[in-house]
């Protein structure tokens, strides 16, 4: 057989995985040398034995709780701070000593300073854009490991396409549908946003509405830290598009659910329902997802300790949801990029916003989550990354994106900055890659966001080059990266 050798993915035999393009030169190779397609299925099941993915971590994953840090925290004032450097690049905050030996944060991260021996640093994040450096083309990259041809002259992205690339969670739930009457992705507390541009990023892109995920964006503004708390049964919502047809009778059913939940189970088991309609229905009818949703069930005491805020409690909704069987969470940084206060978009009042608002909420929540997640032996196959799409410029008051910046403000940097993994096979007390004495490059060690993307997938037992096939049915590759396999065991 001629073969050229590529990448592997599973093949047609698996009904979530398309075909590698090693698959489709095959078949081209043996058309050549007269092999018809039994001996080419002969040969396929001669080679069976041939490794399809695997290696460290590989499948280890059955859930993710992405903790989207949106906005592009500063690295030098959370996880990467450096001394005996120049007054406009040495953080203004102090840095204590962590659980790894040599490694230090700075005071912003107390909680996560004592946890860091389970979790993964990337210190060496990194990537040259294309054109300006704002937030809405690193959202992007960031949510599916590929560029876009129209950026504007600022940066910013056209709205939402149904053209667009998928978002990694939608890649996941399509090619490992759950098993669960359970809501397969659900992304919190707001949209992916830059100024106008809303949603690019986070959605389904060309495999269809159908693998959108749910939204869960309670009434409020950005800076209400209470609106968790107004989680109704009734956000549970499902569009017309989720699964193909609208669910009949849908207020009726909500109406009589508590009352009557023995009588509907017994009414609907003898019908031959549509197959779309049955899982909407299996949705509402088993009560996980509107359980899951019930915050108020947990001990206050945890609550507290997540973080009475948005941010904390979406955390800790994300594990309640992972626990009840969604396949992905995405929680986003519940403040909109390029905006003040409790924004990780550091452009001017660095010193008091990072203290007061963003980091501490940061450091009780992912803190927690990791930590409760472990108590419950839920971190044995839960992986969870956080991240945002840049980091901060070394320098102090300089522009680097077209922006105004104080003295007491950083721009946006994308040549090197930090990631968290924990996990699903992650290693424990382990950091990755080094930044330079300023943090303003990778010393070694460079990871690109991609890779953390094919990573991710491969953590699902999913090769990061699996073929999907676009709006024009043309293949595409899930993510152009390999796997990290150096951050697993």
């Amino acid at each position: 057989m001629l073969s050229f050798k590529g990448f592997a993915a599973k093949d047609l035999c698996d009904p979530h995985l398309a075909p590698s393009r090693r698959t489709f030169l095959r078949v081209g190779g043996c058309g050549m040398l007269g092999l018809s397609l039994p001996s080419l299925m002969q040969l396929e099941n001669a080679s069976a034995g041939e490794v399809l993915g695997g290696g460290p971590g590989w499948g280890k994953a059955k859930s993710i709780i992405m903790v989207y840090l949106q906005g592009g925290p500063s690295h030098l004032d959370l996880w990467d701070p450096k001394e005996n450097v120049p007054d406009n690049v040495k953080s203004q905050f102090q840095p204590i000593s962590t659980k790894i030996p040599g490694i230090k944060f700075t005071e912003n991260l107390p909680q996560l300073s004592q946890l860091n021996d389970r979790f993964t640093m990337i210190r060496s994040m990194s990537y040259t854009p294309n054109g300006l450096f704002n937030h809405t083309a690193a959202i992007y990259q960031m949510m599916t490991g590929y560029t876009t041809d129209k950026v504007s002259p600022s940066g910013q992205l056209e709205p939402p396409s149904p053209k667009d690339f998928p978002n990694f969670g939608s890649n996941i739930v399509k090619m490992q549908p759950v098993d669960e009457p359970m809501l397969p992705f659900v992304m919190l507390p707001r949209p992916l946003q830059e100024s106008n541009v809303v949603g690019k990023g986070g959605t389904a892109g060309f495999l269809g509405k159908s693998y959108d995920p749910y939204t869960l964006y309670p009434d409020g503004d950005d800076l209400d830290m209470s609106k968790m708390n107004r989680i109704k049964i009734d956000d549970l919502k499902l569009r017309p598009e989720v699964f193909s047809v609208r669910l009949k009778r849908r207020a009726q059913l909500r109406n009589l659910l508590n009352a009557q939940m023995p009588e509907i189970n017994k009414a609907v088991e003898s019908f031959e329902l549509d197959e779309y309609y049955d899982r909407a229905l299996s949705l509402i009818v088993s009560g996980r997802a509107r359980e899951a949703f019930d915050l108020a069930s947990e001990p206050d005491d945890l609550r507290d300790k997540y973080g009475r805020n948005t941010f904390g409690q979406s955390c800790l909704l994300a594990r309640r949801l992972v626990d009840a069987g969604t396949r992905v969470v995405e929680v986003i940084w519940p403040k909109v990029a390029n905006s003040d206060n409790h924004s990780w978009d550091h452009h001017s009042g660095l010193s008091k916003r990072m203290k007061e608002q963003s980091a501490p909420m940061l450091d009780a929540g992912l803190s927690t989550l990791i930590e409760d997640l472990d108590d419950r032996g839920m971190l044995e196959d839960t992986l969870v990354v956080a991240v945002g799409e840049f980091g901060r410029s070394p320098q102090r008051g300089v522009s680097t994106s077209g922006n105004n910046n104080s003295d007491d403000g950083r721009d946006h940097w994308p040549y090197c900055y930090t990631a968290v993994m924990a996990g699903a096979g992650t290693k424990r007390g382990y950091v990755h890659g080094k930044s330079d004495k300023t943090a303003s490059a990778p010393l070694e060690n460079p990871v690109h966001p991609a890779a953390l993307l094919a990573t991710i997938y491969h953590s699902f037992g999913i090769h990061p080059e699996t073929i999907v096939y676009n709006h024009l049915n043309q293949p595409r590759e899930l993510v152009k990266a390999q796997a990290l396999t150096a951050l697993l065991s």
